[in-house]
């Protein structure tokens, strides 16, 4: 049992709105019902005017979830994803709250944040008042957090960036992108501080994303300065020193930390040139978030000339490789794929309600219940959801790189 006490906490606040009245330094108790269910109950001694209730939320093993920019979360839009939930199975988003500018959802007490000025890009000062709303239509909320891309973080923070060998100035990817030094304690730490603050506002659960080095090709690689690293020490290393550093540092936020990791990770032998290694990610996290996009797999994979023309395949494919990483290692974390849900390239097929499906139906096919959907514009297809009313799998099924980033 974990007592959670904060002012205007999130769900508390979705109740006491949705009756009119306000509260402030409230407190909720969480417990896990019989069901394997999360309930809510309100402590009725401290709130004014309230019977005893309880709201139930998702378990993490059945998130059926939508990847929300921060721009749609602040805007108007919010409210037709939350028609979108409300109609069918979605039950979660994924919310962007410090994305790959740099910029932040909601004005920050993070000192760096302020320092470099994170606070004068904020996407939606409303915030607190949007997650009472999806609280209000049981949509679970997940922060996601982007780690070493943060051009901001390194513009305003010199110290903590890569650096150009030749120039000695800021060092740039293919897009023109700054990025911070992943070597560098401080970097990590600032992503822990403002996941710890997205916990105390109200999200239920803190994603990072680019928990790696870039992924740039190799002489590009070769002009990049990473001034805290230490002689000896590999990128490989360095990531996983760190995701345990933000699990660590996370331990009483009560909330689950999860990961958005290459769905290449599950099929490679070495790092990816990255850092990223499936067992230390699976190791420490409570999710673990493959990016298994049919789009995003070389030529041949899986034996497949066409891996983007294969969305069922190359799904299950990647997902198969993952699970028998995983089975060897006992309390592994839960698998939870982000799938395909745009189209990339000029070549067909455009992603219609039928290729976001058999995603879906590969990913069930292998007993996983939970997926995310990704598409960087937040825009969905309601045909490719099943509605609310059959939103479960049939009983019986058996158990056991993203676009734009």
């Amino acid at each position: 049992m974990a007592v959670v006490r904060q002012a205007g906490v999130l769900l508390l606040a979705a109740l006491i709105m949705s009756r009119g009245l306000f509260a402030q330094d409230s407190a909720v108790v969480v417990t896990a019902s019989p069901a394997d269910q999360v309930k809510v109950l309100l402590r009725p001694t401290e709130i004014r005017y309230m019977q005893q209730e309880s709201v139930l939320l998702p378990p993490t093993a059945k998130i059926k979830g939508l990847y929300v920019n921060a721009w749609a979360f602040g805007s108007p839009k919010l409210w037709q994803l939350v028609r979108l939930a409300d109609e069918t199975e979605i039950n979660a988003f994924v919310v962007d709250v410090k994305d790959d500018t740099g910029c932040l959802l909601y004005p920050s007490t993070v000192p760096t944040a302020e320092q470099i000025g994170a606070n004068r890009c904020v996407r939606a000062k409303d915030a607190r008042a949007r997650l009472d709303t999806l609280a209000a239509h049981h949509i679970y909320a997940i922060a996601r957090i982007v780690v070493a891309k943060d051009p901001l973080l390194a513009e305003r923070k010199g110290a903590w960036s890569v650096k150009d060998r030749v120039t000695g100035e800021l060092w740039r990817d293919r897009i023109n992108s700054a990025w911070v030094d992943a070597y560098n304690d401080s970097v990590w730490i600032y992503s822990a501080q403002l996941a710890h603050e997205a916990a105390q506002m109200g999200f239920q659960e803190v994603q990072f994303d680019y928990v790696r080095f870039p992924d740039e090709p190799r002489e590009r690689m070769a002009t990049a300065i990473f001034p805290a690293h230490r002689s000896g020490q590999t990128q490989r290393e360095a990531v996983r020193e760190h995701v345990a550093l933000l699990k660590d540092r996370l331990k009483t936020s009560g909330v689950p930390v999860t990961f958005d990791i290459f769905g290449l990770t599950a099929s490679a032998t070495g790092d990816l040139g990255i850092g990223q290694v499936w067992e230390d990610f699976v190791s420490v996290a409570d999710v673990v978030l493959p990016m298994v996009y049919p789009s995003h797999y070389y030529r041949g994979a899986f034996g497949y000339a066409w891996p983007n023309g294969q969305p069922y395949r190359i799904v299950r494919s990647a997902l198969t490789e993952a699970l028998k990483r995983s089975e060897p290692l006992p309390g592994s974390a839960e698998i939870r794929p982000f799938l395909q849900a745009f189209t990339l390239g000029r070549r067909l097929p455009r992603y219609t309600p039928f290729e976001i499906r058999e995603q879906i139906r590969a990913v069930e096919d292998l007993g996983i219940t939970s997926w995310v959907l990704w598409n960087p514009r937040s825009v969905y297809q309601r045909g490719s959801l099943r509605p609310k009313q059959s939103a479960e799998p049939a009983a019986g099924a058996s158990v056991s790189s993203r676009g734009g980033r």
